[in-house]
């Protein structure tokens, strides 16, 4: 594992807001499902095809607590795309949203210590990359700080003040894997990221806005 520090003006993620159709029809779903205070949500008419190059992942503290939260998702109007089970690291399952926004939740538990809550302990958004070590560097010079990283695999930046939300790196076939879709996809990501460090968009597309003071 490497860790890279820059001394470049730090930028953070500050938001991350998801691109709907109708976000008054969207809504209702993230109040039901838990995660209204981590994502806003603005209108755009953006085509977009098959996987959007990207998830939104929940760390929790049991696998009742991922039970829990997947049962809201799916009776808020979400689709399962992979069922919460056991795996080598833990217990998670992955839903899609009605408006195509994909969302893991995992717990690195894979027996209940407690009751089932409704606490999120971390989220953290992945984007799926085409090359981890160029994107990261593309990160560092903004002024991000790599809190970990695994070689071409996978990069993790430390988080700041300025948002409830990490920001992470994976390859993006090996992300549309470990979320049960097919790689391919086309058009917009649906999806802006807040930034502390004003206006860009980084090697793979995704668009970082100024965000609001």
């Amino acid at each position: 594992m490497e860790t890279t520090t820059s001394s470049a003006a730090p930028t953070a993620l500050a938001s991350v807001t998801l691109e709907v159709a109708d976000p008054e029809n969207a809504r209702p779903f993230y109040r039901a499902f838990g995660v209204d205070g981590y994502i806003t949500l603005r209108a755009s008419e953006a085509a977009s095809t098959g996987f959007r190059g990207f998830t939104l992942a929940l760390t929790v503290s049991g696998p009742a607590t991922v039970d829990g939260f997947v049962d809201a998702a799916v009776g808020a109007g979400a689709t399962v795309l992979k069922p919460a089970t056991k795996s080598l690291w833990g217990y998670g399952g992955v839903v899609q949203a009605p408006d195509g926004t994909i969302w893991k939740i995992a717990t690195s538990a894979k027996k209940d210590t407690g009751p089932a809550t409704r606490d999120i302990d971390e989220v953290v958004l992945l984007l799926g990359v085409e090359d981890v070590k160029a994107t990261k560097q593309f990160y560092v010079g903004r002024g991000l700080t790599v809190a970990k990283s695994f070689g071409g695999k996978y990069a993790e930046f430390a988080t700041g003040e300025a948002g409830p939300v990490k920001l992470a790196l994976y390859k993006h076939r090996a992300l549309a894997k470990d979320l049960g879709v097919p790689a391919d996809g086309t058009g917009s990501h649906r999806i802006v990221i807040g930034s502390t460090g004003g206006s860009f968009t980084d090697p793979d597309g995704f668009v970082w806005e100024a965000a609001q003071s």
